[in-house]
């Protein structure tokens, strides 16, 4: 790899997906000026768009130019159109989800951090989250979303298969345990290991595997208590790892511990590729309008960053999107009384890359409610 080029796939995807990856790239593109990189961007079709231009979620063009990347950033998915179809036999997540187990990105990667002046947006109390640093590993190319399906043609019953092997769960404890060894030294497993083989089976290789890290502690949680457990005490969490489903679920629950969701990045990491994508969905009901939050994907292109070895980079990204929040340059939902688009908010993040302190935004303006720059 080039340490100073870079070939990146742009997924733009469906819904507000388009506007966040343009503010994603205005920010990657302040810091190649920074820092002297050069990032070549590919655009390609995936999802709903991808359907109503080729009849193919994730064409083949795409799949080519996502494996001839240093690293795909993605917007997101999903189309009211087929959603409330249940017929439908060609849907928009098919594409991600081929995509993925394509690609190999067998670990998701979601961090959960809290901001100072949002913690009072959260549905939780301020005493209950503040402070909370949370990393969710969850497994993404097996178990029940890649199992063998079946509707009856009556459509009496129907099935779906989760299935496991030690191969698909090995790789991500490993990374897992790797990351707590950095961080706080604590690991918890949710599963189900009191009702489903698949978990006993994850707990299994987890108790195989922990000796190689002694000074990790690693615990286990039944999903169902773990759900509760995010709610009552999430700063009890250190690095969470599960499967599929699980992980599914548990991450978009935890996403709204700090005040939105359009606050959470991701990474899908594999062996040879990876994706990086906000964890919020296509928000139909915002397209166009300007008011999407851009702050994930923007942290998701710093985790790309981080991904591609430029930490420095992606450190400076996350003290701009700080600095955005802290001083309230933020859209309307985290502040519905004085708030800025989605391309303000970009620009603003941009700018403070490039300049910091010296910034042309005029804060005391922004304090009063304008967006003057002097």
């Amino acid at each position: 790899m080039n340490t100073n080029y870079f070939k990146i796939a742009v997924l733009p995807g469906d819904g507000i997906g388009p506007e966040v990856i343009a503010e994603s790239i205005k920010t990657l593109n302040a810091i190649a000026e920074i820092f002297q990189y050069k990032f070549q961007f590919t655009y390609g079709l995936m999802g709903a768009e991808a359907i109503f231009q080729t009849g193919n979620p994730l064409p083949d063009e795409t799949l080519d130019l996502c494996r001839d990347s240093d690293a795909v950033l993605f917007g997101a998915i999903g189309d009211p159109s087929f959603d409330n179809n249940p017929d439908a036999k060609v849907r928009p997540e098919q594409g991600l989800l081929k995509l993925r187990k394509e690609l190999g990105l067998y670990a998701n990667i979601r961090p959960l951090t809290t901001y100072a002046s949002l913690i009072d947006k959260s549905p939780l109390k301020r005493e209950i989250i503040e402070g909370t640093d949370i990393q969710i590993f969850r497994e993404l190319v097996s178990g029940i979303y890649f199992g063998e399906k079946y509707t009856e043609p009556e459509g009496a019953y129907a099935y779906d298969v989760c299935r496991y092997s030690s191969e698909d769960i090995i790789p991500i404890v490993h990374m897992a345990f790797q990351e707590a060894g950095k961080r706080r030294k604590k690991l918890t497993l949710i599963d189900k290991a009191n009702v489903l083989e698949t978990s006993r089976l994850w707990r299994k290789i987890c108790q195989e595997i922990a000796p190689e890290y002694p000074e990790v502690k690693l615990d286990y949680m039944f999903v169902d208590n773990a759900a509760m457990q995010l709610v009552l005490n999430p700063k009890q969490f250190d690095v969470i790892v599960t499967e599929n489903m699980f992980g599914d679920i548990i991450s978009d629950e935890a996403s709204v511990i700090g005040g939105s969701i359009g606050l959470l990045p991701s990474a899908s990491i594999g062996d040879k590729n990876a994706l990086f994508e906000p964890i919020h969905g296509s928000y139909p009901q915002a397209k166009g309008k300007g008011i999407a939050n851009p702050v994930a994907s923007i942290l998701s292109a710093a985790m790309m960053l981080d991904y591609l070895k430029l930490g420095e980079a992606a450190d400076r990204v996350r003290k701009s999107v700080e600095y955005a929040i802290e001083n309230k340059y933020v859209t309307e939902d985290l502040n519905t009384k004085q708030s800025y688009s989605t391309n303000e908010v970009g620009s603003f993040i941009a700018d403070h890359i490039k300049y910091s302190e010296k910034s042309y935004y005029n804060l005391e303006n922004i304090k009063i409610g304008k967006s003057t720059i002097v």
